[in-house]
């Protein structure tokens, strides 16, 4: 990935119209969207339907149809990671539309978790909870998304949220129980969200 001011210089001459611009911001994004990408889903078999490539190449065209004006390679990365949660969970509402049964298994959700089209059912789950964590603490569900999805690192995700790395963390810890939770049947009624 090119650091931040390359990217920086290639996002200002692709808003100025350098016709090479896309191209070359394309490859300076492309490592580290495909590691991204790679890191959710390297315990795949072969012939999966959804290769880490295809991914990169569909949310990177997401994000290019999409117009926006970056702030630079963290905001990219940030909004990447979204763009990423969503396509995974689409993928995997679609493989479970075509399955037939299945128990839904506990997430656990950490660093070593990996999609997989038998962990469909997770995924979709998560989708859901993410998107229900979201009405109530917008922020912690922005730190999942970003770290889990977007690999960013708390002092990045500081960056992106305006918040420190330390907050980032006590919000990644809230929403991990939270989600947590939500997603394995509570023990208690309260079902409330850690305040970061």
């Amino acid at each position: 990935m090119a650091n931040s001011e390359e990217f920086d210089r290639l996002l200002s001459l692709a808003r100025q119209g350098d016709p090479n611009a896309h191209s070359l911001l394309y490859a300076a994004v492309y490592d580290e969207m495909r590691r991204m990408a790679y890191r959710h889903m390297s315990k795949e078999r072969a012939g999966h339907t959804l290769q880490p490539t295809a991914l990169v190449h569909e949310v990177y065209i997401k994000l290019v149809r999409g117009k926006r004006n970056w702030a630079g390679r963290t905001h990219f990365l940030a909004v990447a990671s979204q763009v990423m949660r969503r396509v995974l969970v689409d993928h995997a509402r679609a493989v479970l539309s075509k399955k037939r049964g299945g128990i839904a298994l506990p997430l656990e959700l950490n660093q070593d978790y990996m999609y997989t089209e038998a962990r469909s059912d997770e995924m979709v789950a998560l989708g859901q909870a993410l998107d229900k964590l979201d009405c109530l603490a917008p922020r912690q569900s922005r730190v999942i998304e970003l770290h889990f999805f977007g690999g960013l690192d708390f002092d990045e995700i500081g960056d992106v949220l305006q918040v420190s790395a330390r907050t980032a963390k006590r919000d990644w810890n809230a929403a991990r129980t939270w989600l947590h939770g939500e997603m394995n049947g509570w023990r208690d009624h309260a079902r409330r969200v850690g305040q970061g």
